[in-house]
This record gives structure tokens, C-alpha cells and sequence, in this order.
């Protein structure tokens, strides 16, 4: 039965762009609908909706779908209802320094605290050495020193007055106080005491011994006044501390009365300064010697700060935060170090807050190969979902990497909704490998990569194409345009009954066609922009295409497009660099002689073909092993081999262009040099849908347009393809006007008819082929292999030996 080629309707689908009701997209309004992705939407609205903890998102898809464009559409209409989250501040722990405390307040009221805290602050400054500063303290401070030093003086009066008068003087000196004996009231010189008898000398150094001991004892009672001293001075700045912090501490702590933490941590605060009142008193710089250097000194307040690592507004909705980085520390926070005089040293005020901080209460969104690229960044992610608190840890220090000393902030609770992006496969080995992603991420929303193509979708797609021209400034488009930018969709989606669903691959063609017709001068965008924008976007990453085509048309590499020669047949190969993918024939022999039943693969012998072509391989050998050794063994050794080809080959879609070849060596039939095949096989020799069908089809055009057109150049095609075709206009035209042909089959007895100009040839009953068909040439060659192979006189002995009957 004769094949009909395909008409031009059949190998490019048109869109008519008068089921449209407008003139240009201006007449449109816009629309924020996301092409398809119904089933992904619903996902999306029920990991936002629940709140059961392990309900985050996994967003499974390529870039350019829109998938974060839908996330955050959906998330503004949910975090509202969300709830609104709170702040957190780290301030300072007055009994452990190194371990800061964290305080949650409400929306808004971390900031304020932040500002209080600093006015309070400031005030003291002012109040405190102002309040030292009146007569009144200078009163009480000078009545506390006079009776101090009247104590003072009465004891050492007293003393010197009893030693004097049993002829010893008490000597103040620069070192403190001594004795010496006295001679009618004049302190003897050493001639003078060396005159005196020993019982004299005696006499008085036991004298002077006991008003040492006297003298001590005055001494230590001097130690107890000072301590009283100090005691009292103590007891009267507090006093004048409690004065001048009273009031403002008072009126501080009132406005956070709700929040017992806070509270807690302003009374920690209030006593602190009363301890160190010292340091608000003194001037606020001053200079030091460090290493025989002078530097400029400043009091560190520091300590009094509130460190305000999250503050959101109070009206404000669930926060929704994208990170585009996500390391370690941008996840869950920092603490920073300052060099100080060659040494590392850090505060509170330090700790600098993450992403998960940030959205705290609300939604994260991560690019998940981003998050898997980075060293720890997916365990402490993690471990802080599955804690529900947000720890900041110094990977260095945890690792021992550093001696520094670092901060153990107080952890913070975490609630947070993750979703992360990634594609499919990312997905999968997630699911597969770690056993904690299942437990965290109990949605996945998967994003399709096309949607079927309706009247419904294409009018969806328009609406889309209005968006995107009025979002980015573009002209506006033609009807006509925008019914070739939804042609053009489909080409993308290599399937004519779908539109893709990449909208980054719309919205750069749209861009692309806006910029051609501003270079023509034009107010609007035309269908020949949208073409010119699509060849644009092909030739510039043509070089290596060309390349080849080059050199077939130089005859550098060997391909015919006229005649007919045996064991050859031209396959179609889709070379893909970049983003640019292409077509071109790829010549592929092959040669048969008698043997054992093997069909070797050049390629695989030499490890350069992959699975799925070595599988291609064996199929079709298991084909002819079916058709033609079913009754007596294969006395065939055949050889296949894809010519000028020096890199990897994988696919199985040239199996049956192999096939073919393999058919025409043994039969001696020639095979058509002006057409060229593709297609997969199975075991049954039904020819299967393969990829790339477009691209295959425009590859041998071309070279055949180079060539000159004859009319009868031809491209076989599985007959499942035929609803992927979406060829360019050149070659639709080249079909319609008979100059170009592209024909579809279901079998590989259909391609061989094709190829060979004769039958295949229908095996009968009794395992004949039809007379002057290329199977029946097939299996005389075979026969005549095995007859060659049968030594003489030992097929008698076979036929004598099959004809016993053993019982």
C-alpha cells in the first residue's frame, strides 16, 4: 500500500489569529495568570495553607517556568492571614557575657526598645555626673572625709602624746611612721644613744617596740575606718545613683510592665550601671598608653545596647523572603569579630541575623542547588527545622578552626514555612539519598514544562504576552504576532498539540521581536519581527552548524542526498550546544558476510557509544534473529558503523536507519541516497517515537536546499512523531509546493519499502518471502552463508540423522 507524504497542514500547526477579538495586545488587559500549572497552584496553596510542622515545600522545576512567580503571587494573598510575626533582640547577659540574651517582643516594639534603651542612656550620661556634681553631695562627701580624717588624726594624736611623754617620738615619714627616743624632748642622734648604758639602750627599745605594736594596731583599726569610709561614700552614690536613675528607670521599665523578659533584663540593666557608676562619670574619652604608643581612649557603653536583629513593622503582614546566597551564616545568622590591637574580640552587638531570622514567623524561598553548593548550609537548615530554633553557631569555632573566643547566643524559636526550588532531579535524589528530607518537606508542587494547546490556553497565552509587553515597555503586538509568538511556543515545547510553559523563553522572545521592530522603525510588533527575532536568536549560535554543513557540502564529510547505494542509508543526528540545538544526516553503513549470528557496533566495540545505542543495537539484532534464524541458526557476521563521527553516540533513534543498512548489505538491494530516516525499533520491528523530530527534519532540508531541491528528497519518520511537528515556515512552504517530502511509518518493512523502491515482503506460513522483495534477497543471501558454512557430504548426514526417531 502505497505511503502518502504529509500535507503542509500536517507538519506545522497554525494558529489563526482571528479567533482573537483584538488588533494589538494594547486592547488587553493584563493578566497575572500562570500558563497551566493548575496542579502545582493547588500544591502550593496546601503546603501555605497547613500548619503542621514538616510541611514545607519542595517547588519541583526548571527556571524559566514561573515557578517563583507563582509562589509569590500565591504567598501575598496567604500572608496576611499568616499572622503577623514578632521582633527579636539580642542584649547583654550582666551575669555571662558570653552568652547574650535573646527577647521577643511584639511587632515593632524591639525598635522602640533599641531607642529607649539608647535615650536612657544618653540621660544618664547627662543626669549622673550632673548629680555628683551639686553641693549637696559635695556636703555630705566632705562631712564623711573630716570625720574620717578626725578619727584619723585623734588615733595618731593619741598615740604620739603617750609615746612622747615616756620620752618616745612618733615620726611621720615618706614611707609612713616610725619611733625614736628623746632627749629633753629633742630626738637623740646615734652618738648620743651610743653613750647610754646597755640597760638604758634596752630600756628603750622595749619602749619602742610596744608602741609599734601599738602603732599596728592603729593601723589596722585605720583599714576598718577606710572601709567604712568607702562603705559609706559607696551607700551615698547609690543613694545619688538611685536619685539620678530613678525616675527615667522607672518610666522605662513602666512602658514594658507586659513583657516580663524585657522587664527582667532592665532591672539587670538598672543594677549594672548602679555597680559601674564610675564609668558615667569620668569624661567620655581620654588617652592610654598601649606599647609605649598613646591612644585615644572611649568609655564602651556598649553593653547597655539592644541589638535589634529582627524589627518588623507593626502593621505589617508575614514576612516573605527570598535568599539568593544561602551560605551557613546567611541562613541562621553570625557573629562578627573586630580586630583590636592584633586580637579578635566580639560582643553582642556583633551577631548579625539570617534569612531565617528575617522570616521568621512567615515564608523562606531558597534555590535549592544554590543551598546544596554550599558547605553546611543544607545540615544547619535542617537542624533548624527540625529543632524549631534558630541556633547561630561559628562553624569555625565548631570545628576548631580558630581559638578566638566567640558568643553563645541564646537560641531563638523558629516558625517559618521553607520552600525550596530545584529541579526534578534534584528533587528525587533528595528523596532518595537523605532520610530527613521526606519528614521536612511533605509537599512537592510540581511545575509542567508545557500545557496542552486549546483555544482556552492560547487565549491564556495571549493575555500572558499583553503582561509581559506592558510590564517591560515593549510595543505592543499584532494579533498576527502574538498567533506566531503561540506557534512559536509550541515549537519550543517540540510538540503540536502543547504550548511550553516557560515563560522566561516567551518573555525573552518577546523582547527580542520588540528590539527588531524598534530597528524598523515601527509602533508595533509584526508577525515577520516575531520570525525575524526566532532566525536571529538560531544564527547566533550557528557557527558550529555551519561548520558542519560546510564541510558535507565540500564533500569533507561523505553524505549523499542523489542515488542509491547498498549497505547505506542516512540517519539524522541532533547535535545540542548551549541552548542551540540542530540538526544534520550522519551517514551510517553496513557490511554482512557469513558468520555466527553477531552484529557488531563499531562504536561499542571502542567505547564510544552509550546505553542506549548499544541497546538500539541489540534490538535490532534480536529483530533479525526473530525474522529470519527462527527456523536455522544466522550464519551472518554483520558490522555497523556511523561514519566520521570521533565523539560519544547515544540514542536509539537511528536503530532503524541501521536496520535498514544492515537489511540492504545482505539483500544486495540499494537504499535511496536522497532520503534519510529516524526512528527507534523494537523486537517486532515497530517503529517507535524518538526526540528532536523538528530539528531532524530541517537538518537534511537544509543540506538538501543546498543542494538544490529535486522534488524527491524525502524524510522517514516514525508515524508517533507526527503530532510533534512543528517545522519552520520555509520548509512548510517547501512541502506544500511538492519540492520537499516527509513521510511517516509504522513498521520498519514500510521504511525498507521506501528506501529500496521494492517490497519488503510478508513472510507466509511456511516461511517464504514473496519473489523479488528484500527479505526474500535477505534470507537467499543467508541461505547461501550457511551453505558455504556446511562442509560437503555433511548436510546428508544432518538431514540422515534428523530422520531417526528415537522412542
Amino acid at each position: 500500500m502505497p505511503i502518502t507524504p504529509l500535507t503542509a497542514a500536517q507538519v506545522r500547526r497554525a494558529c489563526d489569529p482571528a479567533q482573537f477579538a483584538f488588533e494589538t495586545t494594547a486592547e488587553l488587559a493584563p493578566s497575572q495568570e500562570i500558563l497551566g500549572q493548575q496542579r502545582a497552584s493547588e500544591a502550593v496553596e496546601f503546603g501555605v495553607g497547613i500548619r503542621q510542622p514538616g510541611y514545607n515545600l519542595f517547588v519541583v522545576g526548571t527556571p524559566g517556568l514561573g515557578r517563583r512567580t507563582l509562589v509569590e503571587r500565591l504567598l501575598d494573598d496567604a500572608k496576611a492571614a499568616h499572622g503577623r510575626p514578632g521582633d527579636w533582640c539580642y542584649v547583654n547577659n550582666f551575669a555571662e557575657p558570653q552568652r547574650p540574651l535573646a527577647l521577643g517582643l511584639p511587632a515593632g516594639r524591639g525598635a522602640k526598645l533599641r531607642e529607649d534603651v539608647a535615650q536612657w542612656i544618653k540621660e544618664l550620661r547627662e543626669a549622673i555626673p550632673a548629680a555628683f556634681d551639686t553641693d549637696e553631695y559635695r556636703d555630705r562627701l566632705g562631712r564623711i572625709d573630716t570625720e574620717f580624717n578626725e578619727r584619723q588624726q585623734k588615733a595618731f594624736e593619741s598615740l604620739g602624746e603617750r609615746s612622747s611623754a615616756d620620752g618616745i617620738a612618733l615620726l611621720r615619714t615618706p614611707t609612713g611612721f616610725s619611733f625614736a627616743p628623746l632627749s629633753e624632748r629633742e630626738i637623740m642622734n646615734p652618738e648620743q644613744f651610743g653613750k647610754l648604758s646597755a640597760e638604758e639602750q634596752h630600756a628603750i627599745g622595749e619602749k619602742m617596740r610596744r608602741y609599734e605594736a601599738e602603732l599596728e594596731t592603729v593601723a589596722r583599726q585605720l583599714m576598718l575606718w577606710r572601709r567604712e569610709r568607702a562603705e559609706e561614700i559607696r551607700k551615698l552614690n547609690e543613694e545619688v545613683v538611685e536619685y539620678a536613675v530613678g525616675r527615667s528607670t522607672t518610666e522605662l521599665r513602666s512602658s514594658y510592665e507586659d513583657l516580663p523578659e524585657v522587664a527582667a533584663y532592665l532591672d539587670a540593666a538598672r543594677a549594672d550601671v548602679i555597680a559601674h557608676v564610675d564609668d558615667f562619670r569620668k569624661p567620655a574619652e581620654g588617652t592610654a598608653e598601649v606599647d609605649g604608643m598613646v591612644v585615644k581612649t572611649e568609655i564602651d557603653f556598649s553593653r547597655y545596647k539592644v541589638n535589634a536583629i529582627v524589627a518588623n513593622e507593626p502593621d505589617g503582614a508575614a514576612p516573605v523572603v527570598f535568599e539568593d546566597h544561602p551560605t551557613y551564616g546567611n541562613l541562621v545568622g553570625r557573629v562578627e569579630h573586630l580586630s583590636q590591637f592584633g586580637a579578635l574580640v566580639t560582643n553582642f552587638g556583633l551577631i548579625r541575623n539570617g534569612a531565617l531570622h528575617r522570616a521568621n514567623g512567615g515564608f523562606l524561598l531558597i534555590d535549592a542547588e544554590k543551598l546544596l553548593q554550599q558547605p553546611y548550609a543544607w545540615d544547619g537548615l535542617k537542624r533548624a527545622l527540625r529543632t524549631r530554633e534558630i541556633r547561630i553557631d561559628s562553624l569555625a569555632q565548631f570545628y576548631s578552626l580558630v581559638s578566638t573566643l566567640s558568643l553563645e547566643p541564646q537560641p531563638i524559636p523558629l516558625d517559618v514555612k521553607v520552600v525550596l526550588f530545584g529541579p526534578p532531579y534534584l528533587y528525587a535524589m533528595l528523596e532518595a539519598y537523605d532520610p530527613d528530607f521526606a519528614a521536612l518537606f511533605k509537599v512537592a508542587a510540581e511545575f509542567s514544562e508545557d500545557v496542552p494547546w486549546t483555544d482556552e490556553s492560547a487565549a491564556t497565552l495571549a493575555r500572558l504576552v499583553s503582561c509581559i509587553v506592558k510590564a517591560d515597555g515593549l510595543r505592543p503586538f499584532t494579533a498576527a504576532a502574538v498567533a506566531l509568538v503561540i506557534e512559536e511556543t509550541s515549537r519550543l515545547a517540540g510538540d503540536a498539540t502543547k504550548l511550553t510553559a516557560h515563560v522566561r523563553s516567551v518573555e525573552e522572545m518577546l523582547q527580542e521581536s520588540d528590539y527588531w521592530a524598534g530597528k524598523g522603525g515601527r509602533e508595533r510588533v509584526e508577525a515577520e519581527h516575531v520570525e525575524h527575532a526566532v532566525h536571529s536568536r538560531v544564527e547566533r549560535s550557528a557557527l558550529t552548524r555551519d561548520r558542519l554543513r560546510e564541510a558535507v557540502l565540500r564533500n569533507l564529510i561523505m553524505i549523499d542526498t542523489e542515488g542509491a547505494v547498498a549497505g547505506q542509508v542516512n540517519g539524522l543526528a541532533v547535535y545540542s550546544i548551549g541552548k542551540a540545538s540542530f540538526g544534520m544526516p550522519q551517514r551510517i553503513t553496513a557490511t554482512t558476510r557469513n558468520g555466527r549470528g553477531e552484529v557488531v557496533d563499531i562504536h561499542r566495540e571502542i567505547a564510544l557509544s552509550g546505553a542506549i545505542h548499544s541497546k538500539g543495537v541489540l534490538t535490532l539484532a534480536s529483530f533479525l534473529a526473530m525474522r529470519f534464524g527462527r527456523r536455522r541458526g544466522l550464519s551472518l557476521s554483520a558490522t555497523l558503523s556511523f561514519e566520521q563521527t570521533y565523539g560519544m553516540i547515544d540514542g536509539d533513534s537511528a536503530s532503524v536507519a541501521e536496520l535498514c543498512a544492515l537489511m540492504s548489505s545482505l539483500s544486495g538491494v540499494p537504499l535511496r541516497q536522497d532520503c534519510a530516516i529516524t526512528g527507534s525499533i523494537n523486537q517486532h520491528g515497530q517503529v517507535q517515537a524518538i526526540g528532536g523530530i523538528n530539528e531532524k527534519v530541517e537538518g537534511f532540508f537544509d543540506l538538501c536546499r543546498e543542494r538544490g531541491l529535486t522534488g524527491r528528497q524525502t524524510v522517514i519518520m516514525p508515524a508517533a512523531n507526527r503530532e510533534h511537528l512543528m517545522l519552520r515556515r520555509d520548509v512548510v512552504d517547501a512541502v506544500r509546493e511538492g519540492r520537499f517530502h516527509v513521510v511517516t511509518v509504522t513498521h520498519v518493512d514500510e521504511a525498507l519499502e521506501l528506501l529500496a523502491g521494492m517490497p519488503a515482503g510478508a513472510e507466509d506460513a511456511g516461511g517464504n518471502f514473496p519473489r523479488d522483495s528484500v527479505n526474500a534477497h535477505a534470507a537467499a543471501r543467508l541461505a547461501q552463508f550457511e551453505a558455504d558454512a556446511v562442509p560437503k557430504g555433511a548436510s546428508q548426514r544432518g538431514n540422515q540423522g534428523h530422520g531417526r526417531r528415537t522412542h
